[in-house]
């Protein structure tokens, strides 16, 4: 069983920067593939990013079309938290993120076994 807490949503500028956290508890974080969603009002959740499991040396990455080069995720295995770092951030971006973990590095949201509770960001113009 894993669990995940975010932390670190809240109001943001367009163009300024917000750094999303999701700590899991369990010593069982380095083996789970971890992705980032969110839902807008009135819009299903969509695929933000995901990052591998620990892999040799090397950790793979995963973007949604609208953040890629705009937003980074990032692990650190010894501190078991996952990170979504929001540069450039746009009004579009506005939404409930959620932190997920999964066996697979995948966009499908229903294969990731576990969820965190949410968090909003909202982009101002």
């Amino acid at each position: 069983q894993v669990q995940l807490v975010q932390s670190g949503g809240g109001l943001v500028q367009a163009g300024g920067s917000l750094r999303l956290s999701c700590a899991a508890s369990g010593r069982t974080f380095s083996t789970y593939a971890m992705g980032w969603f969110r839902q807008a009002p009135g819009k299903e959740r969509e695929f933000v990013a995901a990052i591998s499991s620990t892999g040799i040396s090397v950790y793979y990455t995963d973007y949604a079309d609208s953040v890629k080069g705009r937003f980074t995720i990032s692990r650190d295995n010894a501190k078991n938290t996952v990170y979504l770092q929001m540069n450039s951030p746009k009004p579009e971006d506005t939404a409930v993120y959620y932190c997920a973990a999964g066996i697979q590095m995948v966009r499908e949201e229903w294969k990731y076994d576990y969820w965190g509770q949410g968090t909003q960001v909202t982009v101002s113009s």
